[in-house]
C-alpha cells in the first residue's frame, strides 16, 4: 500500500513537467519525436484507442489496441465507470502493471478526440499506473512527423498480473455531487460542455432532460487549445487560463460535462498539466445524474425566475 501511494505522489510530482525526458518522464504530454526515441530506448507500452479498423490501416510500431469503448460504461450511461474486474482483464490483456509506462495514443483530429485519451489516462490513473502520458495530436502527428507506421494484427502480449484497486483521489461520485449541492461539502463545479447544453438549451441523447448541476459554471474543454493547431492541447495556454480563472486558487475542482468525456479534458488539463491538486472527474456527469431524477439547474430558468421575482410577477 504504501509503494502505491508513493508511486502515485511521484507521478504527481512529474505532471508539471509535460516534455521531460527519462525512463519515468514521457508524461503527461509527449511528442512524436520524444515517442519516437522512448520506444527505442525503454520500449513503453503504447495504447492505441482508435476503432479497430483505424488500428489495422496503421499504427505505431509495437502499439496494441485497446479501443475506447473499453474504458467507457453502457449505451444508457457511457460515462459510468468500468468495474474493477473488467480493467484488471483489461490490463491484463494488455500487459499492462503498475510499474508499467504507458503512452495514449487516439487519432488526434479534433478536441473532442482528445477527451476520449484524457477518459483512458484518468482511469489508468486511477487504475495505479503512475507512469503515464498522452501523444499530443495523436496519430495524426505521428504521421505528420514522418514517423514509421505498422499494418496489421497486434503482437503478441505477456500477460501481466495487475489487480486494480480503483483510487477515489481524483474521483467525484454521484453522493460527492449530492454532497456539494447540498452543502454539506465545498467544490467548486466546472462543466465543460459548449454554452447551449450549461444552458439548458440543448442535451445529450442519453440525458432524461437537459440543464447542469446546481452552482456550476462553465469553462468549454475546447479551450486548452491552440488556434493554429487544434488538435494540439498547449501547455503553456493551459497554465495562463488556469491562472487568469482562478483555478489555481480556487476552491477544490470537480469537472463534468455529458459523460465524463469532455470533462476528461478539463481534468487533464488542469490536474495534470496546470498542476493544480486535488481535481476530481465525475464521470457519469450528466447522464448519470439526470436519470437519477436529481436537481437540475436550468441557467435561462434561474434568469427568468429572478426577472419574474424582481418584477413581481411571483
Amino acid at each position: 500500500m504504501f509503494d502505491m501511494v508513493r508511486k502515485i505522489y511521484l507521478a504527481a510530482a512529474v505532471a508539471v513537467a509535460p516534455f521531460a525526458a527519462g525512463a519515468a518522464g514521457l508524461g503527461p504530454l509527449t511528442d512524436a519525436d520524444t515517442l519516437d526515441q522512448a520506444i527505442a530506448a525503454q520500449a513503453p507500452v503504447v495504447l492505441d484507442i482508435r476503432a479497430g479498423a483505424a488500428y489495422e490501416t496503421g499504427h505505431i510500431p509495437g502499439a496494441l489496441p485497446a479501443p475506447y469503448g473499453l474504458f467507457r460504461g453502457p449505451a444508457d450511461n457511457p460515462g459510468a465507470l468500468v468495474s474493477e474486474d473488467a480493467l484488471t482483464e483489461v490490463l491484463r490483456g494488455l500487459g499492462v502493471d503498475t510499474d508499467s509506462s504507458v503512452v495514449v495514443v487516439h487519432q488526434g483530429s479534433n478536441q473532442t478526440d482528445f477527451g476520449a485519451a484524457a477518459r483512458v489516462y484518468w482511469t489508468l490513473k486511477s487504475s495505479g499506473v503512475s507512469d503515464l502520458a498522452i501523444l499530443n495530436g495523436g496519430m495524426n502527428a505521428w504521421e505528420k512527423a514522418g514517423k514509421p507506421v505498422e499494418k496489421g494484427a497486434a503482437p503478441a502480449v505477456e500477460p501481466s498480473a495487475i489487480t486494480v484497486s480503483f483510487a477515489d483521489k481524483w474521483l467525484a461520485t454521484r453522493d460527492d455531487i449530492k454532497d456539494i449541492v447540498e452543502g454539506r461539502d465545498s467544490a467548486e463545479l466546472i462543466d465543460a460542455r459548449p454554452e447551449a447544453f450549461w444552458k439548458g438549451e440543448t442535451k445529450h441523447g442519453a440525458a432524461a432532460k437537459p440543464g447542469t448541476l446546481p452552482q456550476s459554471r462553465y469553462f468549454t474543454h475546447d479551450r486548452w487549445f491552440g488556434e493554429d493547431e487544434p488538435a494540439l492541447i498547449k501547455p503553456e495556454l493551459i497554465r495562463d487560463l488556469a491562472s487568469r480563472n482562478g483555478f489555481e486558487t480556487g476552491d477544490r475542482l470537480v469537472s463534468f460535462c455529458n459523460t465524463g468525456h469532455w470533462a476528461a479534458t478539463n481534468w487533464f488539463a488542469l490536474s495534470e498539466v496546470a498542476g493544480i491538486d486535488g481535481v476530481r472527474l465525475y464521470p457519469e456527469s450528466m447522464v448519470g445524474w439526470s436519470n437519477s431524477g436529481y436537481e437540475m439547474a436550468n441557467v435561462p430558468g434561474l434568469f427568468q425566475n429572478l426577472l419574474n421575482k424582481i418584477t413581481g410577477k411571483y
